[in-house]
């Protein structure tokens, strides 16, 4: 290994450069710096390559940099393997990238506005996909009923339905208390206080049985499923059934739906039971209106239409909730960060669908007058 050198033949403002020895990364040094200094008053006419040993690309830069990236055509043509590398680095921009000009508050704001409007946008149509998937698995399993899992349906209503029952009733006996609280203190000071039943009732039965019921599905089921697949789209799993002729679909997504969309009205019938018995023990506490009188008062004053119009979102809430959670399983990258994001976005956006979906529901029925 012979270490790199030059000789400079100068006339007037031209210089010609001889290389000499091997340029390349473990014998170069400092010889591009000290080519450098040297061709700072020059302009290159030309490349002597005749006693020129070895050449990579860190030889190329280094010329190219001392020549300021301006060599004569035709530079190393004799060379054909080293003019091949001199191509090669010249092609690529070796000058440190410029400082992008720093934007101002407002700029920054409307950026930021604008990458989130694409990204919502973006969503909402896998989401919209996603939903024409699953439609389309459905109408296959109607035709097919074979195609049902019913091992792993059984299993998901456990896991989803019945070990959620302790953590929904528990929620849903203070709210009914707290909202019995609120309404004695309210309606004492006009000598309503018999009314404290109606409110329970209709807030119960009508909106927060339900709604408890579903947040508590979308931070508990959501967040399971989008896990679940999600680990398993990491492990290639989902690839594997892919290769075998499973539709994911049909072995993941589909139970999970379905088994939601049975747990959950039943869910929210125990929220509403557990929600009036808190009210009840509280009227009765606060108000001195025996239970007997406070279910009395629901049947005759409050009536069942409230309690179907709150099962009436059930099935649009557990459908929302586990599309949502599969869907981001079924996305998850192959790293840990990823399904980290994706889960907290599943648990996330459906507690927002939820919210969204109570606020179209009451319209709806405020229209229809019910």
């Amino acid at each position: 290994m012979q270490p790199a050198d030059f000789r400079l033949e100068t006339k007037g403002a031209r210089a010609r450069v001889a290389l000499l020895g091997d340029w390349t990364a473990l014998s170069l040094g400092r010889t591009g710096e000290r080519l450098a200094r040297e061709l700072a008053r020059f302009e290159v006419e030309g490349v002597d390559s005749k006693k020129l040993g070895r050449f990579d690309t860190a030889g190329a830069f280094a010329l190219l940099q001392a020549a300021r990236g301006r060599l004569p055509a035709g530079t190393l043509d004799e060379r054909p393997q080293a003019a091949h590398v001199l191509r090669l680095v010249g092609g690529v921009d070796v000058h440190a990238p410029g400082r992008e000009k720093e934007l101002d508050p407002v700029q920054r704001f409307l950026v930021r506005l604008g990458q989130g409007t694409l990204h919502v946008g973006e969503e909402f149509y896998n989401l919209l996909q996603f939903y024409g998937h699953l439609l389309a698995a459905n109408g296959r399993t109607l035709i097919d009923p074979r195609r049902i899992r019913w091992a792993a349906w059984v299993s998901l209503c456990e896991r989803a339905g019945l070990d959620a029952l302790p953590i929904v009733a528990l929620t849903s006996f203070f709210i009914g208390a707290v909202v019995a609280f609120l309404s004695a203190d309210l309606l004492l000071e006009f000598g309503a206080s018999v009314f404290a039943v109606d409110l329970v009732g209709y807030a119960v039965l009508r909106e927060f049985a339900i709604v408890i019921t579903a947040v508590l599905l979308a931070g508990r089921s959501a967040s399971s499923f989008a896990a679940e697949i999600g680990a398993m789209k990491m492990n290639q799993e989902v690839d594997a059934m892919k290769v075998l002729g499973i539709d994911p679909f049909d072995a993941l997504v589909l139970p999970r739906v379905a088994a939601l969309l049975v747990m959950t009205p039943l869910l929210a019938f125990v929220a509403d039971i557990t929600g009036l018995v808190g009210g009840a023990l509280v009227c009765w506490a606060k108000l001195g209106l025996s239970p007997t009188f406070f279910l009395q008062r629901i049947v005759e004053e409050v009536g069942a239409t409230h309690f179907w119009v709150g099962e009436s979102k059930a099935p649009v809430f557990a459908l929302v909730i586990a599309a949502i959670g599969c869907r981001h399983g079924l996305v998850v990258g192959g790293d840990v960060e990823t399904l980290g994001r994706r889960v907290t976005a599943a648990v996330v956006q459906a507690i927002f669908a939820i919210i969204c979906l109570d606020a179209i529901f009451a319209m709806i029925y405020m229209e229809a007058n019910i």
